[in-house]
C-alpha cells in the first residue's frame, strides 16, 4: 500500500514536471491555451473550460501570443527626445517611433528609435563636410587658406580678390570686404565753390564799373 502511494506520488509529480505545449501556458496543473497577440486572458483556464481573453485597449498591447492578464503599455514618442511617431500603437503592436527633422538617432531599435540628437552645427571658419541623416550626426571641416564659410556653407567659398581697394582682408569666416578707390572729393567740392564765388565776385564788380 505505501509502495502504491508512493508510486502515485512519483507520477503526479512528473505530471507536473511536464512542458506544455508551444501555444500553452501553465497554471498550476493545468496547461492553459494563450491568448492571441492584441489579447489577454481575463480568466485562466480550469479542468472545464478553455481560457478566457480580451482585446488590449487604452494605449496597450501584446505583440505575442501569451498568458499574461496585463498588456504591456505602449512606448511614448517624445519631442523633448527627438522622437515622433512613426507607426502608431495598435492591440498587437508597439509604437514605433522615428526622428524629428535635424536629429539623428542615438538609440536605434530594429524599426525605429528611442532616443535622438540634434544635428550638430558647424562653427564660422568650418563647412558641412557631410550632411547630417536620422542615422548620423553632421560632420564639419575647417576651411583652407584664402576660403571661408559661415558655417552652413556646404564647401568654403574662395575670397573674392579686390580689384581696386581692400577694406578688410579675407578670414575663414568671412569674405574680404572691398571699396572703390576714394577721390578727394571735399578739395574738389570746395575748389568749384571758390572758382564760383570768384567769378560771382568779377561779374558783380564788372557790373559796377559800366554803371
Amino acid at each position: 500500500m505505501i509502495r502504491m502511494i508512493h508510486i502515485l506520488l512519483v507520477l503526479e509529480s512528473i505530471g507536473s514536471c511536464i512542458a506544455c505545449g508551444r501555444a500553452e501556458y501553465r497554471i498550476g496543473d493545468e496547461c492553459c491555451p494563450m491568448c492571441s497577440p492584441g489579447n489577454r486572458v481575463h480568466r485562466h483556464c480550469t479542468e472545464f473550460t478553455s481560457t478566457s481573453c480580451v482585446p488590449c485597449v487604452d494605449a496597450t498591447f501584446l505583440d505575442e501570443p501569451n498568458g499574461l492578464i496585463k498588456c504591456k503599455v505602449c512606448i511614448n514618442c517624445d519631442p523633448g527626445l527627438g522622437l515622433m511617431v512613426k507607426q502608431p500603437c495598435t492591440p498587437s503592436s508597439d509604437t514605433v517611433c522615428g526622428t524629428l527633422e535635424g536629429f539623428y538617432c542615438l538609440d536605434p531599435t530594429k524599426e525605429g528609435c528611442r532616443a535622438a540628437q540634434r544635428h550638430s552645427s558647424c562653427k564660422p571658419g568650418q563647412y558641412i563636410s557631410h550632411t547630417g541623416t536620422t542615422s548620423t550626426d553632421t560632420v564639419c571641416a575647417d576651411c583652407p587658406g584664402k576660403t571661408y564659410s559661415d558655417g552652413s556653407f556646404t564647401s568654403c567659398q574662395p575670397h573674392t580678390e579686390c580689384k581696386f581697394l581692400e577694406i578688410e582682408p579675407g578670414t575663414p569666416w568671412s569674405d574680404s570686404e572691398c571699396g572703390v578707390a576714394s577721390l578727394p572729393t571735399a578739395g574738389i567740392i570746395a575748389g568749384v565753390l571758390i572758382g564760383a564765388l570768384f567769378f560771382l565776385t568779377g561779374t558783380i564788380a564788372g557790373v559796377c564799373l559800366f554803371m
